[in-house]
């Protein structure tokens, strides 16, 4: 279906992602993983999480195929890429405006907020960046990539996890540092409000009437980036404080909170899988 691999849309921590059309003529993307990263495990963790999820909000698995070494994950064609396309693109991201990238904002807290308590099992995404929200035609964002989800019960409200995962600038600090508190679903809900602050940097100029939006989107980062996971909002929190009134809406009383020496100086002692940011994106990955 991909032509022998021919048409490459991008590359990642993970794998290479290749543009193909089954018989019916229905584009899709290819994620062919890369046999050396996870021992298979990121395989198992995408096509185990993403198979139980319906959410108009996260991308669609089609399907997937095993052969020999060669592991691949068939998922909808997105054809406006990836979110770090238009948020860092200096020709792109104007082209959306604020109200569209709203509507984006407000789509990824819902497919993120269904991960959590959407599902059967609680699924922790643990690599929540623009890079991994990807655009479909009317660019409706999908939450993708779940090469480092974990599933649990929806009962845990704090989780084990044995060594830390996530994108530098986008990891939620407890994944590293000591002493912050348990992890939880308060690790994604970090994520994306890094993401909203580099939404917020990156995009242009603000009209009066959309500066209501603006405000939201900012308060509500704060809040998220908090750094004890407990003074963090869960996601349904999220979606009513960007959905609700900006007037209702108040600044943390520690918008930017500082890691204390003692707790800087104690790193999680376990293997990694923190990736470095990526400069390439892809319609997948």
């Amino acid at each position: 279906i991909t032509k022998n691999f021919k048409d490459k849309l991008g590359e990642g921590g993970y794998g290479s992602v290749f543009k193909g059309k089954l018989r019916s003529g229905h584009h899709v993307a290819v994620k062919l993983l890369d046999k050396s990263k996870g021992n298979g495990q990121d395989f198992i963790n995408e096509v185990a999480s993403i198979g139980r999820i319906h959410h108009a909000n996260v991308a669609k698995l089609i399907g997937f195929c095993v052969e020999r070494s060669k592991q691949a994950l068939v998922y909808d064609f997105m054809p406006n890429g990836s979110l770090d396309k238009i948020i860092f693109t200096e020709e792109n991201k104007n082209t959306l405006g604020w109200k569209k990238m709203f509507d984006i904002v407000l789509g990824v807290a819902q497919g993120i907020h269904y991960l959590h308590q959407g599902c059967d099992m609680q699924i922790l995404h643990f690599d929540i960046k623009p890079h991994n929200i990807l655009l479909d035609e009317n660019f409706n964002p999908k939450v993708s990539d779940f090469g480092l989800a974990k599933l649990y019960s929806v009962e845990d409200s704090i989780v084990s996890l044995t060594a830390a995962r996530g994108t530098i600038g986008y990891i939620a600090p407890e994944l590293v540092y000591k002493n912050l508190g348990g992890i939880s679903y308060k690790a994604d809900v970090y994520s994306f409000g890094m993401l909203l602050m580099e939404i917020d940097m990156e995009l242009g100029d603000i009209s009066d009437d959309e500066k209501v939006m603006v405000r939201k989107m900012i308060i509500t980062a704060f809040w998220c980036i908090q750094l004890l996971p407990i003074d963090r909002p869960s996601m349904s929190k999220v979606l009513k404080m960007l959905e609700g009134d900006v007037e209702l809406l108040g600044m943390p009383p520690k918008p930017f909170h500082q890691l204390p020496l003692e707790t800087s100086m104690e790193v999680h002692g376990c293997e990694s899988s923190v990736e470095k940011p990526s400069t390439s994106s892809s319609a997948v990955l």
